[in-house]
Formats: structure tokens, sequence, C-alpha cells
């Protein structure tokens, strides 16, 4: 089944304009999802906004936005004005620059979308846009108003199609430096960095999104299925904590017995 687009409206280059389409490429619409239930009427509890002096509910056309700027003062935004701060990056990804790809570190990635020609006209247009960051392993830089915020998005090469990342804020990635700087500036003996790097290798496996996969999420489902089948209910079982010790950890050793024990479970595969 393919997938509904969200968003629709044009990407731009200079005087090259067409018509595409944008979905986001994660999805969380497969997890499970509880609800607040009354024990002893076994009926959902439902929220609803109250006005903080009379306690009285409001329904949602008389809720809108405010802006505070002082004790119980506030500017009132309507939705529709809202939607209408930045009318052009609102339809139009405008690629105002290009980035070598690689030159953005990861932290500034928000959240990824998929972009493709939103009809057979664009297609041509768009594979040129596309085609020519792929050749010169360049993203664009462009704004978006997307959740109702003005956005600063990536634009990169995919397949058949493109990423669209919206990117984080300048004030929300932290400086690193000041947290880094509390390490220990002792470097690692040599021979420990060898022992090390044979231990990762051992471990190198190609990627495979099972890597990721939620273990809570699926003992989950395990218990509601029981418990649909009416069988005996069962907790979920404690994982067990690591052992500790007080003494200090001999590094070297401990990398001895890893890679020891890396080489036994590889004799067993």
């Amino acid at each position: 089944m393919a997938q509904r687009a969200f968003w629709k409206g044009y990407l731009k280059l200079s005087l090259v304009t067409c018509r595409v389409a944008m979905t986001p490429a994660v999805t969380e619409s497969a997890k499970l999802r509880f609800h607040n239930i009354n024990r002893e009427t076994g009926n959902r509890v439902v929220s609803r906004y109250v006005d903080s002096e009379t306690g009285k509910p409001v329904d949602d056309e008389d809720q809108v936005k405010g802006y505070e700027r002082g004790e119980d003062d506030y500017v009132l935004f309507e939705d529709e004005e809202l939607d209408d701060v930045a009318l052009e990056s609102t339809r139009t990804i405008d690629i105002e620059s290009f980035v070598p790809q690689d030159s953005i570190g990861w932290m500034w990635y928000d959240s990824p979308h998929y972009l493709a020609p939103a009809d057979k006209v664009s297609e041509e247009a768009f594979a040129v846009i596309r085609e020519a960051m792929r050749k010169t392993k360049t993203g664009g830089i462009a704004r978006l108003v997307l959740y109702r915020r003005e956005h600063a998005v990536l634009l990169v090469p995919r397949d058949e199609g493109m990423v669209v990342w919206t990117l984080r804020y300048g004030d929300e990635v932290r400086d690193p430096d000041p947290f880094f700087k509390q390490s220990a500036d002792e470097a690692p003996a040599s021979s420990a960095k060898t022992m090390m790097k044979k231990l990762i290798e051992a471990r190198m496996r190609d990627w495979d999104p099972k890597m990721v996969r939620d273990p809570v999420e699926e003992r989950l489902h395990e218990i509601i299925e029981n418990r649909t089948k009416k069988s005996k209910r069962t907790k979920p079982k404690k994982a067990a904590e690591p052992e500790r010790k007080d003494n200090v950890i001999d590094i070297m050793e401990a990398l001895r017995r890893s890679l020891a024990s890396e080489k036994k479970t590889s004799s067993r595969k």
C-alpha cells in the first residue's frame, strides 16, 4: 500500500521548479499505546483542558495560543495567524545554498522525511536536482514550515528520491567542550588500544535493522497475548543487574577475558 503524502508543495532551485510530495520517514504508529483506566469501573479516564482560575472546562473553539509577555499577560494568536506567518516557506522548498554532505554533524539532524516528485511532469526536473547533488556530494539548505514552525532543512539524495532532514535550531545544540573537558587527560596504553581494536573487529557485523529491535515492546506483546488467552498472569522477568566489584577494574585483564570469550563464541558458530 502506497504511503500517503502528508505535505505537498514545490521544490525550487533558481528557475527550476517541480511539484513534490513529502511524508515522514519514521513512525511510531506500531508502538503499543496504553489508556488510563478507572480501576473501579473499568472505564477510560479522559483529560480535559480547564480554566486555571475557574476550574471549568474550556471548549475547543474557545482555546487560542498565547505568548506570555508578563505575569497573567498574554499575546493571543489564532491558528490562521500562525499559518500565515511564513507563507512562502509553507508550500515551497527553495534551496538557498549547498554544503558538503559530510560537513554537518549528526547532532544537528532532527527528523527525516521522504521527498519525491508529485507527478510525472515533475520527475525530470526533480531527477536533475537530485543527481547533481549526488554527483557533487552536496546537500541543499532551505527553509520550510512544518508542524507550525519554520525550520532550516537539509535535502540529500536517497535512492530515487531525497531525504529532507529538519535541522535543530542553533541554540538547541550545546557546546560539547565544557562537558568533554571533564574527562581524564590520561592517554590509554598502546597495548590496550590494540586489544580493544581486536575486540571491535571480532564483533564487527553488517548493519541489520534487527539490531535496534525493542525487547521491552516484544515482551509486552507476549504478556498481552497471554492475558488475552486468559492464561495465568505472569510478571515480567526482572533483568539481572551486571555484577559489580568495588575494586579498580584491570582493563588489560578485562580485555583478555573479552577476547577469549569472543573466540569461544566464534568457534561455536
